[in-house]
């Protein structure tokens, strides 16, 4: 019998794969309440919503190799501290607040709507920020039990 060789799946292509699932479904969610999108088209709508994730997933990329950077290397998911978590979730939470704000009050690349609560004084939406607490730890939840269920193989 031959046997079959398994490749290993490198950390950042799951976290892609998860962030990219996650991200997009939360873009989704929350584009009413986005005013720019109003009267846009189904597709096009989509396409707006696929960009945003696309730069969700840069971020999550770069926050995770900071965490990388500050801890045990690529796997500090499978033993994540306090540190590298900070480090994960405050890169992307940064991020976001400066990516937010700098398209929305300088660039004016899309618009909040009324329905949108906002930061004081940077005027970030909430609906943004709070994705970057709650996706991204779902995200490393599961890749901490994905790495964990790859060690006991």
């Amino acid at each position: 019998m031959a046997s079959v060789m398994k490749r290993a799946v490198p950390v950042e292509v799951d976290l892609l794969i998860l962030s990219f699932l996650s991200h997009f479904s939360w873009e989704l969610l929350q584009a009413p309440l986005f005013s720019s999108l109003e009267g846009t088209g189904h597709f096009a709508g989509i396409l707006i919503c696929l960009r945003a994730t696309l730069g969700d997933l840069g971020i999550a990329l770069a926050a995770f190799w900071c965490a990388a950077w500050l801890g045990d290397g690529r796997g500090w998911v499978s033993r994540p501290t306090l540190g590298t978590v900070i480090a994960f979730l405050g890169f992307g939470l940064v991020a976001t607040i400066s990516f937010e704000f700098v398209s929305t009050e300088i660039l004016n690349r899309w618009s909040y709507g009324p329905g949108m609560p906002r930061l004081p004084i940077v005027g970030t939406g909430f609906a943004p920020l709070v994705q970057w607490l709650i996706v991204p730890a779902l995200v490393l939840w599961y890749l901490n039990r994905l790495e964990k269920e790859k060690q006991r193989r």
